[in-house]
């Protein structure tokens, strides 16, 4: 333990003085930059953020915890998936269960992943019958923005949403139409292309990609520990969106996503595991459908619908032999390794936004939502089902002060009824770039259809997980926004939580072993999250653009029954990310992850050593319509498993190309659109 805190002391020390070192040495070009009439103003528009509230608020005026990655950020890093894009962001933790296409969660301040609402485009993506979220195949392409709401949100999104909100936005397509391909070619045999059209045309926007994605010579379980076998990954992914205009400034919009995708897997299993497992695959299909219609009525009301839908097959095979890492004995898999899972999530909103005078700003709405899952073999269709009515309160006074206050009641038809509430507040202090905000909320998360129906485990007579989660927290300007300091305190507590239990009397009625489901677990977590970005210069010869940002948090979280600590959660974890533009058509960026030590399993068993990851992008503009790009990531070539006996990449190298070039599409002519 000591050695641990000396570690993370020096970490912290070296990331201090390595701070103290490049501002001193940028400070002169920050200030002449800042007053010479030759350098570029910083020109930085207030993103509009719409996950926190429901309705667009500027992020200078959000009240919550909130971070907003765009795609801009995500193609300077050359982000493949929304794993890369997030693992970087304060708060949140991500654990890979062996590469691409494997089990990828994401969890939030000390929540588990389950606890993390996942939409994309307004459609709820968490497995009925897990309740989480699988990251692990999801790609970039084609997605505009990701916000990540930290803390508890179930006032606005229901169940699942007891720890945050992961809400995942496809693009909007704008301008003159253009179409773009891509290919890509790297470490363990990768192989990534596609191609994709995006524009406006009068009334009507539309994007539009298909993009496939190859790799075969990636062990999942971790190849260091004896793994021969490489484990093949294979993905296609397609997403559209239409965008259309209706009267009185109205807009249609539809969105449709498909993953379709073919993965090589080992098993963790602890009956003599881990082992290597041969000719074990998974084979996954997910559909997602989302349909909104926004509709100004007055210059006081306005109203939106939602329809959405995403349903999943996931077809899993359990191997013709396997081969015990740690004896090396090997096996026939159990047939309990062969499933087909079939899933489907259905959501219906109604919302209605009532400006009341100036200040006030009142949203009503109704939500039903559906989720039904069947595991062929093991149990047929099972249905969770519930409605719920929301309202909330905004204030706006003098665009100074600002808060929200609202409160939700769902009614289940399994477990009842769950009522929730939320309460925010900010102070913005304009003249020196000061926010303080705070809120307090409650939060749930019903059963999932596993916990409450799996034979021989599940437990009909489940209770809601509940949460109630406080932050505090002040964001801060400096230089004309050339500096930007984040910085504050969290808390969270969890109870009625869903374990396992061995209880022979009390699981009597749903099990012969003796262990299944029980609401008897309580946790709790708190923390400090801290986050810069400095623009450290702008517009100079060979120095476009510098800058560096970077975030730490520093979460402890504890098992109230055992008085241990909340598995795989480390206490510390930071990242910094440097991005250099000497000149127009030339980028260079730099991502550095840190995390530290943790526990793989409760009761602080199977600890996993603290690590660090540099990764290197760089793109260039060959052409107007032409761009060469290359990534190396673990660069230093570090050796660590974010899952205990699984995988992470050695040092890789991908580069590839990417052509972007006009449609051949009419354009309406001046005279007829001024007629």
């Amino acid at each position: 333990m000591f050695a641990g805190f000396l570690r993370v002391y020096f970490f912290v020390g070296c990331f201090r003085s390595l701070g103290l070192l490049v501002i001193s040495l940028f400070f002169p070009i920050m200030v002449s930059a800042a007053d010479s009439p030759q350098s570029e103003p910083v020109t930085e528009l207030d993103p509009m953020v719409v996950t926190a509230t429901k309705t667009p608020v500027p992020l200078s005026q959000v009240t919550s915890a909130v971070e907003v990655i765009t795609e801009e950020s995500m193609q300077r890093r050359n982000s493949r998936t929304i794993v890369d894009a997030i693992n970087l962001s304060q708060g949140v933790a991500t654990f890979s269960s062996g590469g691409p296409g494997t089990t990828n969660t994401v969890r939030i301040r000390g929540g588990t992943s389950a606890q993390t609402l996942v939409l994309i485009d307004g459609a709820i993506v968490n497995s009925a019958t897990l309740g989480e979220y699988n990251f692990g195949t999801l790609t970039t392409d084609n997605i505009e923005s990701v916000t990540v709401l930290r803390g508890a949100q179930s006032m606005l999104w229901g169940s699942d949403a007891a720890g945050g909100v992961v809400d995942i936005r496809t693009k909007r397509g704008t301008g003159d139409p253009v179409a773009r391909i891509f290919s890509e070619y790297g470490s363990y045999n990768s192989i990534r292309e596609g191609g994709s059209f995006a524009g406006q045309m009068g009334p009507v926007d539309f994007s539009a990609t298909l993009t496939r994605w190859d790799m075969t010579k990636f062990s999942s379980i971790n190849y260091r520990r004896g793994a021969t076998e490489r484990d093949a990954f294979r993905n296609w992914q397609a997403s559209s969106l239409l965008g259309v205009k209706g009267p009185w400034d109205g807009r249609l919009e539809l969105t449709f996503r498909w993953i379709n995708n073919d993965i090589d897997l080992d098993s963790s299993s602890t009956f003599g595991g881990p082992f290597d497992v041969f000719k074990a695959k998974s084979t996954g299909k997910q559909f997602i459908y989302s349909g909104s219609y926004h509709q100004p009525m007055t210059d006081w009301w306005d109203q939106k619908i939602t329809l959405a839908h995403a349903q999943e097959t996931l077809i899993s095979q359990a191997g013709d032999n396997q081969r015990s890492i740690t004896t090396g004995l090997e096996s026939t898999p159990g047939a309990f390794g062969n499933s087909d899972i079939r899933t489907k999530s259905n959501r219906i909103e109604w919302q209605s936004n009532f400006q009341i005078g100036k200040p006030f700003l009142l949203t009503l709405g109704y939500q039903y939502r559906e989720q039904l899952g069947e595991n062929k073999g093991t149990f047929s269709e099972k249905k969770l089902s519930s409605n719920a009515g929301f309202a909330q309160l905004q204030l706006n006074l003098f665009d100074r002060f600002f808060a929200t206050g609202g409160f939700r009641q769902d009614s289940y038809n399994t477990f009842g009824d769950a009522t929730t509430y939320r309460v925010t507040g900010a102070y913005l202090l304009k003249e020196t770039g000061t926010k303080i905000r705070t809120s307090y909320a409650t939060g749930f998360r019903a059963p999932s259809i596993n916990e409450l129906f799996f034979p021989n485990f599940g437990n009909a007579n489940l209770k809601p997980e509940k949460s109630q989660s406080f932050d505090v927290g002040i964001d801060q300007e400096f230089w004309g926004k050339r500096l930007t300091v984040s910085g504050g305190y969290f808390w969270n507590r969890y109870r009625q939580l869903i374990v396992t239990a061995f209880d022979p009397v009390g699981c009597a009625p749903f099990t012969t072993f003796g262990f299944c489901a029980q609401n008897i677990g309580s946790a709790k977590s708190q923390g400090w999250e801290g986050s810069a970005k400095l623009i450290l210069a702008e517009g100079y010869q060979y120095m476009k653009l510098l800058d560096l940002q970077g975030q730490y948090t520093y979460t402890i979280t504890r098992d109230l029954e055992t008085g241990s600590r909340l598995p795989r959660w480390p206490v510390h974890q930071g990242s910094v990310i440097m991005t250099y533009q000497p000149i127009a058509p030339l980028s260079f960026t730099g991502t550095f992850r840190y995390v530290g030590s943790r526990y793989n399993t409760t009761g602080d068993q199977q600890r996993l050593p603290d690590y660090y990851v540099l990764n290197f992008s760089a793109a260039y503009n060959i052409t107007s319509s032409m761009q060469g790009y290359v990534r190396v990531d673990n660069i230093l070539n570090r050796h660590y498993e974010e899952v205990l006996y699984f995988g992470t990449p050695v040092r890789s190298v991908f580069g590839g190309i990417r052509v972007t070039f006009d449609l051949p599409v009419s354009k309406p002519s001046s005279a007829s659109g001024n007629s």
